[in-house]
């Protein structure tokens, strides 16, 4: 996204629009509206400012590493790929079931509501490891 800073360009890459995941920018900003971000980097030669509107949020993940992990959560099947499921949180955050928990063979599909515990976050990776509960 391409924002006038009054006569410099400022760009935000589409991963510093929201810590939640989106399939269309057009859920996050729409042209016109004006915005606040954190300046990440400035290009003198380029005129050029990178932001980012993510870094004036809050994460979400470190809201639950401080008070959920550990704790049982009930959510719909998000995306199904080779090596787990992704299971619904929050709204706009997922967390990862890993194949490995699926030893009966159990098929899943998208929508289908899941009992999971929160347990593990990787804060550097920004991810969330669920078990079946």
């Amino acid at each position: 996204m391409f924002v006038d800073l009054d006569g410099a360009e400022g760009f935000v890459n589409v991963a510093e629009l929201s810590w939640r995941r989106f399939e269309d920018t057009g859920e996050i900003v729409r042209i016109g509206q004006e915005v606040v971000g954190m300046v990440l980097h400035v290009d003198l030669e380029r005129e050029q400012v990178s932001l980012s509107l993510k870094a004036l949020q809050d994460d979400p993940l470190v809201e639950i590493a401080r008070t959920r992990l550990g704790e049982v959560i009930t959510g719909p099947v998000t995306k199904v790929v080779p090596f787990g499921v992704f299971v619904k949180v929050v709204d706009g955050l997922e967390g990862l079931v890993h194949i490995s928990e699926f030893s009966d063979g159990r098929v899943l599909t998208e929508g289908e509501e899941l009992t999971v515990r929160l347990s593990d976050i990787n804060l550097l990776h920004h991810r969330l490891r669920l078990t079946l509960a």
